[in-house]
């Protein structure tokens, strides 16, 4: 047992069901740690009431919601998405994850696969990755050329203002982790079997390459900036918990829904 002092709050938490669970899930036991846990899941329990509330506001007001998620391979874009998604109508949200593109997909303009798969009335669409593959993930990895990756560079801005101008809200989030945390994070992720699927061919090579990432990257956000573009979201991922109620924290405060309406 650690030497963490608890407050008399902090013993009130720890005496609850989710605090016993927090506690005494994990050893060796740590005081702090499950404090600080039951905290967050409270904190995600009253934001999820949140997401359900504004749901419930798009589908009365047949709005259109389109969130992406991009960032470094095991970022927790994955995490995030599953928080968001695990309380609402699951008949009025999809997440999209888009493998590559098929023969008949590369005759086709870039992002007409993505639109095929755009929200209809009172409907979420979250983009785990997104047409940006385009802006990062293909030029490092040599899976587009010169030529295609300046096109769409020339083209996502005017592209996203039609998004937006047609009456669908865009939300556009980035999740940063350090290089030293995505490092630790392919390790767990080898040493778990139930979650060694999730490591590809791009992401053994992401530690390699990773200032070529940040050039990119750093491209991508000055363009979208430049050009007066829906702008980004930089969410700081190191720690999983933060970055999950940061995100949810985001969506809610970019999208004008009706917070007293009854759920």
């Amino acid at each position: 047992m650690d030497t963490f002092k608890l407050t008399l709050k902090e013993e009130a938490i720890l005496n609850t069901k989710k605090g016993l669970v927090a506690l005494l899930s994990k050893e060796p036991y740590n005081l702090e740690k499950a404090v600080r846990y039951v905290n967050y899941e409270n904190k995600l329990e009253k934001l999820q009431v949140e997401l359900v509330r504004l749901q419930t506001w798009a589908i009365k007001e047949n709005e259109r919601i389109i969130v992406i998620f991009e960032g470094r391979d095991a970022a927790g874009k994955g995490g995030a998405i599953r928080r968001i998604t695990e309380r609402i109508n699951p008949r009025l949200f999809r997440i999209v994850a888009l493998p590559k593109p098929t023969e008949l997909e590369q005759t086709q303009w870039y992002f007409q696969r993505y639109v095929k798969q755009f929200p209809v009335a009172g409907e979420m669409v979250l983009f785990d990755r997104s047409w940006y593959n385009r802006a990062v993930v293909e030029p490092v990895n040599g899976f587009c050329t010169q030529k295609e990756y300046d096109v769409f560079m020339n083209q996502v801005n005017d592209f996203e203002r039609m998004i937006t101008e047609s009456g669908i809200r865009l939300v556009k989030i980035y999740m940063s982790i350090s290089k030293k945390e995505q490092a630790k994070r392919f390790d767990e992720i080898k040493k778990d079997p139930l979650k060694q699927w999730k490591m590809t061919d791009v992401d053994e090579k992401a530690q390699e390459l990773w200032d070529v990432y940040t050039n990119y990257k750093n491209e991508m956000f000055h363009k979208t900036k430049e050009g007066g573009g829906v702008p980004w979201k930089i969410i700081k991922a190191n720690r999983k918990t933060y970055a999950r109620v940061a995100t949810i924290n985001h969506i809610l405060k970019s999208i004008p829904y009706d917070k007293n309406l009854e759920v």
